[in-house]
């Protein structure tokens, strides 16, 4: 009887008649339902919606004040040790007092609630799935692609290199989009400088190398779901940029895989939660780097441990760890709707000249590139077009 039923469900129609009704998975719930979509359930791997092990709650990711940072150079230090073990060890961590107000915050949030909560028919002029657009709305932006659909309708808009005009965007969120997107961008180009000193740069080395070049805010709307065991808010999958900057809300629900256990990342009043993206792990340098800086100067000399001792006098070695682009997820949940910010620094789609790789100058026969030489679209692409399968994107890439 199984095997009947299962044999007459058209998987693609469904997808379809969902897809054509704009209306995303809010649309279901205001329907009324009790029960989801069988294209919305996770079925082929039971054990990626299972419930983090109860020893998690004694471990959680850093939160790391940025008072200070740009007044007291001590502070500044431990602000960027802080940052660099939080990057080896989870590739996520958590920032306060970074200099974007809490009202800004909650507006933001607020923002994107109007947003999803106008009338329907104004919502659908945004609905597309072209991603050449500068402005999108739509539903699992990999519905035909992904194994399953998740529980989340997404908006999302390039707010740099080339933002949209002013007038274009929507007119529910349209000034806090601007106002917060200039917030973020401030706030991701002090963390590149801050990332750049974790790794031994000069603190302009990210940003020169245009890390922070690009910017996507894409808000996420995860509905009340009836049954939540069954699906999830967003699958398992590491982000395709460089970083990311995320606002969420205080229903919860992001986790992050950690020594093949999935963790919290409860909400922290007046925080937000930054992760390590692919290019970046794929980026700056291979394993085995040492950087040799010089004492008191700005000049630095790279140079490959494969060459052999290089102590010199006045010179101090450090060893160079890999930043880690973490899988995580999204729990659906009974209560809702939760609403998150994420701001993916990346140029994404839109052209540009730059090819991403390790430092040359680090490279020998001895110590070989880890990863192709990409670009951000090259790579955006074919993370997109596979969709959340749960696999990194980063393999398809390793040489």
């Amino acid at each position: 009887m199984i095997s009947a039923i299962n044999s007459k469900y058209d998987r693609a129609a469904e997808l379809k008649a969902f897809d054509e009704t704009k209306a995303g998975v809010k649309g279901l719930v205001d329907s009324g339902i009790s029960t989801i979509p069988k294209i919305f359930i996770h079925s082929n791997d039971p054990s990626s919606l299972s419930s983090p092990s109860k020893t998690q709650t004694h471990v959680s990711i850093p939160i790391i004040d940025l008072s200070d940072i740009n007044t007291d150079p001590n502070s500044r230090k431990t602000i960027v040790s802080r940052i660099r073990d939080a990057s080896e060890t989870w590739g996520f961590f958590q920032v306060v007092n970074h200099g974007i107000p809490v009202p800004v915050l909650e507006e933001m949030l607020k923002g994107t609630r109007r947003f999803y909560e106008q009338d329907d028919e104004v919502k659908k002029e945004y609905y597309t799935r072209d991603f050449s657009n500068k402005i999108i709305y739509n539903s699992n932006y990999d519905l035909y692609t992904g194994p399953a659909a998740n529980w989340r309708d997404t908006f999302y808009c390039f707010m740099a290199p080339q933002p949209p005009r002013p007038e274009d965007l929507p007119s529910a969120c349209r000034d806090i989009l601007v106002e917060y997107a200039n917030e973020v961008m401030r706030l991701g180009k002090l963390l590149m400088e801050l990332l750049s000193e974790a790794l031994g740069l000069n603190p302009c080395h990210l940003n020169d190398m245009g890390c922070s070049e690009g910017m996507a805010v894409v808000c996420h709307y995860y509905p009340a779901c009836p049954q939540p065991e069954l699906t999830l808010g967003t699958s398992k999958h590491a982000d395709d940029g460089f970083l990311t900057v995320l606002l969420q809300d205080q229903i919860g629900g992001l986790q992050i895989l950690h020594d093949n256990q999935w963790f919290d990342v409860p909400p922290a009043p007046g925080a937000l939660v930054i992760n390590i993206a692919d290019l970046l792990q794929a980026s700056p340098l291979p394993d085995s780097a040492l950087l040799f800086v010089r004492n008191n100067e700005q000049q630095q000399h790279y140079v490959n441990v494969s060459k052999g001792p290089h102590k010199k006098r006045g010179w101090i070695h450090i060893t160079l760890s890999e930043f880690k682009s973490v899988e995580h997820r999204v729990l659906a949940n009974k209560d809702g709707p939760r609403m998150s910010v994420a701001c993916f620094f990346t140029t994404g789609f839109q052209p540009s000249p730059r090819i991403y790789g390790p430092i040359k100058e680090l490279l020998s026969d001895a110590n070989p590139p880890l990863y192709k030489e990409v670009s951000v679209k090259e790579y955006v692409t074919y993370t997109v077009n596979k969709g959340l399968n749960g696999i990194s994107g980063l393999l398809n890439f390793k040489l």
